[in-house]
């Protein structure tokens, strides 16, 4: 059972209550989640947020990185799709807006409340949104090590995870 169908069904446990390190952007979006319980609109805020970090990191979020962000947040949390949707637009929104001050913040509140398996899925998950389109930028992979390390993987269990999509990098494309 993947983590987000067994979080979600179990009510969020493992989350933190405390809702001291909201930030802005995810205060927004959870606001347009209102139907669901606050720490699983936390959560899902958080994610999405995250997977914009890397489809901005070369400065332009191409349709394929939208589509790819939409379907995970969709089948990883079992939103409707037009809340998917909506959610994604949201966190590429404030994302453009406010990505210089709250990239860190966001990628720190999601780590708190996510367990090893849920930060190792969204790993998967960026290189699958910075894959998209078909490659992954230089600027892209930059971001996701950037990532991992705020997430508190090792360098080694970021190389273990890139290695996975390795015939998706540009920079060793052409060797």
């Amino acid at each position: 059972m993947a983590w987000w169908t067994r979080w979600i069904s179990e009510g969020g446990s493992g989350a933190q209550d405390s809702t001291a390190g909201d930030t802005e952007t995810v205060r927004r979006i959870v606001s347009r989640l209102q139907e669901l319980p606050a720490e699983r609109a936390r959560f899902v805020a958080a994610f999405a947020y995250v997977l914009s970090r890397v489809a901005h990191a070369d400065l332009d979020i191409s349709a394929e990185e939208t589509a790819k962000m939409e379907d995970l947040v969709r089948s990883r949390s079992g939103l409707p799709e037009e809340q998917a949707v909506l959610v994604v637009e949201i966190a590429k929104s404030q994302n453009r807006l406010f990505g210089g001050t709250e990239n860190f913040l966001v990628t720190r509140e999601f780590a708190t409340m996510s367990s090893p398996e849920q930060r190792r899925e969204l790993l998967d998950a960026l290189f699958a949104v910075a894959a998209a389109d078909g490659g992954i930028s230089t600027a892209e992979e930059s971001q996701i090590g950037q990532i991992a390390s705020e997430l508190g993987f090792s360098q080694r269990e970021y190389a273990d995870a890139r290695s996975a999509w390795n015939e998706y990098r540009d920079v060793l494309r052409g060797l």
